[in-house]
């Protein structure tokens, strides 16, 4: 059972992602005793809800209503749309060097904690490249989501993330917050939450591996430079339909915005800046010359910007 607070509010008991919590934990055998989760219930796409109950789900909610299809690629007029049909993965089975131990966290093999020699946390996904060029909404999307629009995806469950990110001792704050004041004005509230730093580490060729940072991939259209600016930990939010009998807890990121360029009312990761994601008025796009062939494996490592103890 899921004990939560009213629309809009944090929530503090959270069975699904307090088990997931304990999972990852036992596996480390690290005694991380931080049960507390910020995850913010949701009105889904824009109703208020009851607070949610239940037990959390796995599975995809239903997209939002202001997340409409669109075409299955984005690419320039003139341009071959074969350029960015996704291929089938590589069957390789090289993996990066790394500095410190990996700890296989899901039984795909996509979802790993890294703990550096220093005792450093880190969360690391296996993707692959599914998107070249275009218009970005996303760097990561869940498979089979919002291939169109992000340059990743991975076969991973964006509820596990998180609670590999509290691990690590990152704080969860909140998704972008449209706020009417008193004269019926939007204000638009900027993401918030634990700075995070996303690194790539890239299978160039067979067993060949090169590590950079992901802002390399993509280009504000507007300016034509690389982005300048680190994720935050959002945190998405909770949502359970209010028709279905079994009170299911949906983890709204699995929607496919788990490390968003736009920002998304149910992202995990975005950009602590007003982006929109009006395709009229997207501000990134992919840096096509820098990202590899479709179905390139990428490890992509996330990692918590902590602040310094108060002494």
């Amino acid at each position: 059972m899921m004990d939560g607070e009213s629309e809009g509010k944090p929530m503090t008991s959270r069975h699904g992602m307090v088990c997931g919590f304990i999972l990852i934990v036992t596996l480390l055998g690290c005694g991380h005793r931080e049960t507390g989760s910020m995850l913010q219930t949701s009105p889904h796409p824009a109703d208020s809800l009851p607070a949610t109950t239940g037990t959390a789900d796995d599975t995809p909610p239903p997209r939002p209503n202001d997340d409409a299809p669109r075409p299955a690629v984005d690419h320039p007029p003139g341009e071959s749309a074969a350029k960015n049909q996704v291929k089938p993965a590589s069957s390789r089975s090289s993996m990066p060097p790394t500095a410190g131990k990996r700890t296989p966290l899901n039984k795909q093999g996509t979802l790993f904690l890294e703990v550096l020699p220093n005792e450093q946390r880190r969360v690391v996904v296996l993707a692959n490249v599914c998107l070249r060029e275009g218009p970005l909404e996303l760097l990561l999307c869940r498979k089979q989501t919002k291939e169109h629009e992000a340059i990743l995806h991975a076969d991973v469950n964006a509820k596990d993330i998180h609670a590999a990110l509290e691990v690590c001792r990152a704080k969860p704050g909140s998704p972008v917050k449209y706020v009417e004041d008193e004269k019926g004005y939007y204000k638009i509230i900027p993401p918030h939450g634990t700075t995070i730093r996303v690194w790539l580490e890239v299978e160039r060729e067979p067993s060949k591996w090169e590590t950079i940072n992901s802002r390399q991939w993509i280009r504000n259209a507007r300016t034509g430079k690389e982005l300048d600016t680190d994720w935050v930990f959002a945190g998405s939010a909770l949502w359970t339909d209010p028709d279905d009998p079994e009170k299911k807890v949906h983890y709204l990121a699995n929607n496919g915005n788990i490390i968003s360029v736009s920002n998304f009312n149910d992202a995990m990761l975005d950009l602590p800046l007003v982006s929109s994601q009006a395709n009229a008025e997207l501000i990134f796009e992919c840096w096509t010359e820098r990202i590899p062939p479709l179905g390139t494996r990428v490890f992509v490592v996330l990692e918590p910007v902590l602040e310094e103890p108060k002494r």
